[in-house]
């Protein structure tokens, strides 16, 4: 079918003077002297909160305060990559929530967030990973989960081109699939939660930098910010990285490391990867953008830092794990790399939960799992919020738990090497 003409018009209006006549997608509100509550960090969890405290809890004098433009942090630094592949069963339900969340996500709001679902494989280079992941397996498919075992062959026949040498360095044992895991764009996931969050009333304040939190003997009553006082009946944290900073001015330490974690972006090719990779061998994910990109990553830079650069080192050798495990790739070029901070709790899951100070909630110590996480920890940080008490779904992620010892040890779920 032929585009209509006031389509051509409309499409030749909005294209030729760049977005300087573009109508904004939500407003750009100046802050309220008071807010029934303020969520500090604009990425992905702290919009779909506001959002979810909105649509689900009825709570729309929310307002949403982001140091700089929102998406600016992590929301914009990571691999994309969506999936529900745990083991223990207080992480894979929660996972299983988002992933559901996350195939009706672009209906929901009313945006395309170009979830696709290509598939994740964890492939197996020994004996014992083998062991390991056949049990994970097993343990996705007792709690609902989609899980499937290609064999050697049919992880071959999925990824092209991928090297397994003679020599039995880089063997293929086989691979746990999840058929329905995939990608999604992630600032498209911001710019629908923003949106959405916007429709219901809440107040998106950019370049406001929370400097301090207001407290009285009963608990948080606000939050100091470059752009004056705010008063809050009630504050979320959810600045993944800088987690740690704001406890702290609520007099809090938090069992909490910030490390950096890389990824990069080759030139396009042709199509090679139509699923997402993650080797156990040597540490590497890997998968293909829509414009033929090459986006890959690996390995914690392996110290602390709040810098957002990521050490040339570390860059190096993910560079170069992937030229081994695909040869074809040591001439491409690398258009972009970035390093998204990343909290690293003690036990490798998150926390959502209500802090020891009345008035304060937290969203943090997200490992590698926070982009896939948005929506479900978007929707029960909305509850814990609301309802001053965890859903069923997040009661594991509790802060109490590192000091009663009920930990919720699944560190091993990105590619890491303890598959061996």
């Amino acid at each position: 079918m032929k585009p209509s003409s006031y389509s051509a018009a409309a499409l030749v209006r909005h294209a030729l003077p760049g977005h300087q006549e573009w109508a904004r997608a939500w407003r750009d509100p100046t802050p309220k002297k008071e807010y029934d509550v303020v969520i500090i960090g604009g990425g992905g969890h702290g919009l779909a909160t506001a959002y979810y405290l909105a649509r689900e809890h009825g709570i729309a004098n929310v307002a949403v305060l982001e140091k700089g433009w929102i998406g600016s942090g992590n929301a914009g630094r990571n691999t994309t990559i969506v999936r529900s592949n745990y083991e223990l069963a207080g992480n894979a339900h929660f996972y299983e929530h988002s992933l559901k969340l996350w195939e009706q996500l672009s209906i929901d709001l009313n945006f395309n967030v170009m979830f696709s679902p290509r598939g994740v494989l964890f492939i197996a280079q020994s004996e014992g990973a083998v062991d390991h992941l056949r049990q994970r397996g097993n343990s996705m498919r007792l709690n609902g989960i989609d899980a499937e075992w290609l064999s050697a062959p049919e992880v071959r026949k999925a990824i092209r081109g991928v090297c397994e040498d003679k020599h039995n360095k880089l063997p293929i044992y086989g691979a746990l699939n999840q058929p329905r895991g995939g990608t999604a764009r992630h600032d498209a996931v911001v710019w629908g939660y923003a949106r959405a969050a916007d429709r219901y009333g809440v107040d998106i304040i950019q370049n406001c930098e929370v400097t301090g939190l207001l407290r009285d003997q009963s608990g948080i009553i606000g939050v100091e910010t470059t752009r004056g006082l705010i008063k809050a009946g009630k504050v979320g944290i959810s600045v993944a990285g800088h987690s740690s900073r704001l406890a702290e001015m609520a007099g809090m330490r938090l069992p909490i490391e910030s490390h950096l974690l890389q990824a990069f972006v080759s030139e396009a090719v042709k199509p090679l990867i139509d699923t997402v990779a993650v080797f156990t061998g040597f540490e590497l994910y890997v998968c293909q953008s829509d414009k033929g990109g090459l986006i890959f990553g690996g390995e914690l830079d392996g110290y602390n830092s709040y810098s957002q650069r990521g050490s040339l080192g570390r860059g190096r050798d993910v560079a170069k794990t992937l030229a081994t495990y695909f040869p074809m790739t040591s001439r491409l070029k690398l258009l972009r790399q970035w390093a998204g901070i990343t909290d690293m709790t003690m036990d490798g899951s998150p926390i959502i939960d209500k802090t020891p100070v009345r008035g304060l909630y937290l969203n943090a110590g997200w490992c590698y799992g926070g982009f896939k996480a948005t929506p479900a920890a978007g929707w029960c940080f909305a509850h814990t919020i609301a309802q001053d008490r965890p859903h069923k779904l997040n009661e594991k992620f509790s802060l109490a738990r590192f000091s009663t010892g009920d930990l919720l040890d699944e560190p091993g779920t990105g590619p890491t090497p303890n598959l061996h």
